[in-house]
């Protein structure tokens, strides 16, 4: 089903790409990929890329940050298209009027800066970007991490906000020239098969070996001419999951069709690779043999097919209960035995939803299954969220939402919040199984802290719907034996025409922000001394922490408008202690640079080996209070899979965190988020660690040493019995990611 090749690779046309000993050189340059970042650098080289991207997009959980630091910044007007959606606080139903606030500043700024703004409940954000953003050969950079619309020719990155702070003061997304990995299709996809389980299948073979980490995927090959644009779109969306950087497909008749459906035939182009293109690696994928597949808990990497779990029943439950005590650490009793019944999996859940699986011909073809069919009156559910309002309208006109709703199943409006955790929560112990992105432990919406806990697998929309039609029983799609009506879709824009504000990108300068009680200011953050000293609060060894491990979704995402609020969920589900612990080193900071420390008698209670840990810095490296910074850190081994979202490290930051140590980084963009806030992005790589929680670390010339791009900094744990020397490491920064740490961030660094 797939085959993976590591090394250089060659492609020419008529012919499959077979292993070559080519040059880079010689054949690079003939990717899809290459042409369309060689058309966007603004530098001098290919090798260190300056990316400006031709739009932006944000969300109401990102866009305010985002806005606020480009004021901060210096703001004047968006330099180019930037559409802020609003799909992920939409339902206004935690924290009275913060969520609407939100969405007021969101429109106010649109029509101050010469923005879009998209209301609640219109379309989820890539939806919309795909319907009226996307152009075949153009990049789009987005403040959430499926910003993916490669399968329309349009190169699309997901970051932290900083990023985009960067692209509105007309600067650089710098990186270095990503390698460019060729997803080979071939065969077809037989009936009942959907883009999630070939997304699956393809996560599940190069997650774990991070095959094509921070790499670009080039879709090709004839299996691609087999697929709907919905098809590729769903699939595509998918490939943040295996960590790839970006993805690029390459374009004919069908995705020409839907630009003209979009009533955009102009933003359409050919892209093809050359002649001969070179690739570094290729993953091989014959569409004909890719099954029905199911990610178990608590990752999208879980991968099996249906049959396989159903056939091998105890053994994955067992292995996926092994896996859970990992993740959870014990944190509550976690069982799926009860969900054997009768010798069958039950789930007491389905939702099809959001960027994945709120597509058109998703919920037709689950429509199809369903139709005639009943969902059950027992605890059985299922909720299904069009992208969109044009696609809800046209389930209505075809009469597919009339086949759903006959069924039992519950139609809603374009909402994100079923992928993490803010609409459609379990009950606990139950098993959700849901055509979105991610399955993260809690990431439904169930809390630790409260003893609670929810299971959800991923799978595509048409085996939910046979699950559903099957009274809950976990059945493959391909069990039925139907005839898809494939209806054609027809565009119908005017909502948007009626409702979205679009300012043509003239901006009004004299409008007045509206910004209400919780939207707050970034608190200052200074700029470091010539030396730092690191309490380690929290220490993790899970193999992979999510971003919502560091800063948990749902309900919290009411707070990301404001800093202080929002850090006070830093880490709440893994390590319910450590804003506590950073709270006392950050005290002790802003004692010392108040010159107080000494006098600050309440530190002596909250951090009683202080005092001993700055007389031992002092007698052994000579360096006294006043002339370093006092932070807090935390050692993850592998931080920053997931979301894009900023505040995963601008909470740590915001209590005083100065830097992460990690054996990894799972993402590029929460190394970059770390940076951007001004922290050192620390490697340790060695197994055995030679500090633990609570010890301190002393980096003396931590300052010089970043100004000189060192790659190892000499460190010193600093315990009750002892001082021990050890090597921190750090990949590479680029000469503007040295400043801002200096700086201490990057709002500092664009006020200097």
């Amino acid at each position: 089903m797939i085959k993976l090749t590591e090394g250089p690779v060659l492609l020419k046309k008529g012919q499959a790409p077979v292993a070559t000993d080519t040059s880079k050189e010689s054949a690079r340059k003939g990717t899809i990929a290459y042409r369309i970042l060689q058309a966007h650098n603004t530098s001098d080289s290919m090798e260190k890329l300056k990316i400006r991207f031709d739009k932006l997009t944000s969300h109401d959980i990102t866009y305010v940050g985002i806005i606020q630091t480009a004021r901060a910044s210096g703001l004047e007007k968006f330099p180019m298209p930037y559409v802020l959606t609003n799909c992920h606080n939409s339902l206004c139903a935690v924290g009275g009027t913060i969520n609407e606030d939100d969405h007021v500043f969101g429109l106010t700024c649109a029509q101050k800066y010469g923005g879009v703004y998209v209301p609640p409940h219109l379309a989820v954000i890539h939806q919309y970007a795909r319907e009226m953003m996307a152009t075949a050969g153009g990049m789009i950079l987005g403040s959430d991490s499926h910003t993916r619309y490669g399968a329309l020719g349009c190169m699309a990155v997901g970051e932290g906000g900083p990023e985009l702070v960067k692209q509105l003061l007309d600067k650089t997304y710098d990186v270095d020239l990503p390698q460019v990995i060729c997803i080979y299709l071939t065969g077809k996809p037989e009936a009942g098969v959907g883009p999630q389980d070939v997304a699956l299948a393809l996560i599940g073979a190069v997650f774990k070996n991070g095959f094509v980490k921070n790499k670009v995927l080039e879709f090709v090959g004839p299996g691609v001419d087999n697929l709907s644009a919905d098809f590729r779109i769903g699939v595509d969306v998918m490939t943040t999951e295996t960590t790839c950087l970006s993805s690029i497909w390459k374009t004919d008749s069908v995705i020409k069709d839907f630009y003209a459906i979009h009533g955009r035939a102009e933003d359409y182009k050919e892209l093809q690779p050359e002649e001969e293109a070179y690739y570094d690696g290729m993953v091989e994928i014959d569409l004909s043999k890719v099954k029905p597949m199911i990610a178990m808990p608590f990752h999208p990497s879980n991968v099996y097919t249906i049959e396989e779990v159903n056939a091998n029943l105890e053994d994955i439950i067992a292995q996926t209960e092994k896996n859970a005590a990992v993740s959870l650490e014990g944190a509550v009793e976690y069982s799926l035995r009860d969900k054997i019944r009768g010798g069958k999996f039950y789930v007491e859940q389905g939702v099809i939803a959001g960027c994945a699986g709120g597509g058109f011909e998703n919920i037709t073809d689950a429509a199809d299954i369903l139709n005639g069919q009943s969902c059950g009156n027992g605890e059985f559910s299922l909720n299904v969220y069009p992208a969109s309002q044009p696609v809800y309208m046209e389930l209505i006109r075809n009469g597919a939402a009339e086949k759903l709703m006959e069924a039992g199943a519950v139609l809603k409006t374009a909402f994100c919040g079923p992928c993490f955790g803010a609409g459609d929560t379990p009950s606990n112990n139950s098993f959700s199984i849901r055509h979105s992105t991610r399955n993260f432990p809690n990431r439904e919406g169930s809390k630790l802290q409260n003893g609670q806990i929810a299971s959800v697998a991923l799978m595509d929309a048409r085996s939910i719907a046979a699950t559903a039609a099957n009274g809950g029983i976990l059945t493959p799609a391909t069990d039925f034996d139907i005839q898809y009506t494939k209806p054609k879709y027809f565009f119908d824009g005017s909502i948007y025409e009626k409702r979205v504000f679009d300012s043509k990108g003239v901006a009004a300068p004299e409008t007045k922000i509206k910004q209400g009680p919780n939207i707050k200011d970034w608190p200052k953050m200074t700029a470091p001394e010539e030396n730092m000293l690191f309490k380690v609060v929290s220490v993790i060894h899970d193999p992979v922490t999510t971003t919502d491990e560091l800063i948990p979704s749902g309900e919290t995402s009411s707070y990301r408008s404001n800093p202080e609020g929002l850090a006070e969920f830093t880490l709440s589900r893994k390590d319910p202690a450590y804003v506590g612990e950073a709270k006392k080193v950050r005290a002790a900071e802003i004692a010392r640079r108040e010159g107080e420390l000494e006098t600050a008698a309440d530190l002596s209670a909250d951090l009683p080996e202080l005092k001993g840990v700055l007389e031992k810095v002092n007698e052994k490296f000579g360096v006294a209070a006043d002339a370093l910074s006092i932070g807090s850190t935390i050692y993850a081994v592998k931080p920053g899979d997931g979301s894009a979202r900023e505040q995963a490290a601008s909470c740590q930051k915001v209590l005083g965190g100065w830097a992460n140590i990690a054996s990894e980084y799972a993402t590029k963009r929460y190394r970059s988020n770390l940076i951007n806030w001004g922290m050192l992005p620390f490697l340790y790589k060695e197994e055995a660690l030679p500090f633990e929680k609570g010890d301190w670390i002393f980096v003396p010339d931590a300052r010089k040493k970043l100004e000189e791009g060192a790659a190892e900094f000499a460190a010193y744990v600093i315990s009750e019995t002892e001082v021990k020397e050890i090597t921190l490491q750090m990949d590479p920064l680029t000469d503007d990611e040295k400043e801002i740490i200096l700086k201490g961030c990057l709002i500092n660094y664009y006020r200097a």
